[in-house]
């Protein structure tokens, strides 16, 4: 795992830990935030067609709302990961390689 992304990891244990909250981060906990967060994220794209979402980043307000969501969907990701010990770049590898051999080149 990078460092970077293990230090961001260990920062959200430790924000959790300051605040007590370690006995509501379970896995079904985290998971059931992180389909709330994802789900305030489409939130955000909802009406919008195609092209209007392709532009979403463009309007200053509309932006910080998308980033803000991001974080908060990655922030319970890597927290979901940390309470059931996954390394999420390994996760992700392992699918990658699984799909390329599922869906070959054409």
């Amino acid at each position: 795992m990078s460092e970077e992304l293990h230090g961001l990891r260990r920062r959200l244990v430790e924000f959790a830990a300051a605040r007590r909250w370690e006995p509501y981060h379970t896995p079904k906990n985290l998971a059931a935030a992180l389909s709330v967060e994802a789900a305030e994220l489409l939130e955000i794209f909802q009406w919008l067609t195609p092209e209007e979402s392709a532009r979403v980043m463009a309007d200053a307000q509309t932006a910080h709302r998308v980033e803000d969501e991001v974080a908060d969907v990655l922030a319970y990701l890597l927290q979901f990961c940390e309470s059931l010990g996954i390394d999420p770049l390994a996760a992700l590898s392992a699918k990658i390689d699984r799909n390329e051999e599922r869906f070959p080149k054409p």
